[in-house]
């Protein structure tokens, strides 16, 4: 997995990268192919905002969070890209099981 970080009105410090590095790191339980997380931390006056794309092969997730301060933001971001990998891998799941009327059995 690979992150980009950048930041927009707000310096993007050693210690910003090391967290949310350490709390997007969770996200790679969910697909055993490499993708790539970009990250963008900005300041909308009063709240902190932090969004990010995840470019998975042939999908791209988004999601964005904003908080008061950027700590808390990144924290409801990875919980939310989470959440969002999570869906997207059963959707997956069910696509390639073919779970149709048919199968089922509840085929009329």
């Amino acid at each position: 997995m690979r992150i980009e970080i950048h930041g927009q009105e707000i310096e993007v410090t050693a210690a910003l990268r090391d967290y949310v590095e350490t709390r997007l790191a969770r996200l790679q339980r969910h697909f055993d192919q490499p993708f790539e997380v970009r990250t963008l931390l900005r300041l909308d006056k009063p709240d902190h905002r932090a969004e990010a794309t995840i470019i998975l092969a042939g999908k791209t997730l988004h999601a964005d969070a904003a908080a008061v301060d950027m700590y808390a933001a990144i924290d409801l971001l990875a919980d939310k890209l989470d959440r969002l990998l999570v869906k997207h891998k059963e959707r997956q799941v069910d696509h390639r099981r073919g779970e149709g009327l048919a199968r089922s059995g509840e085929f009329g």
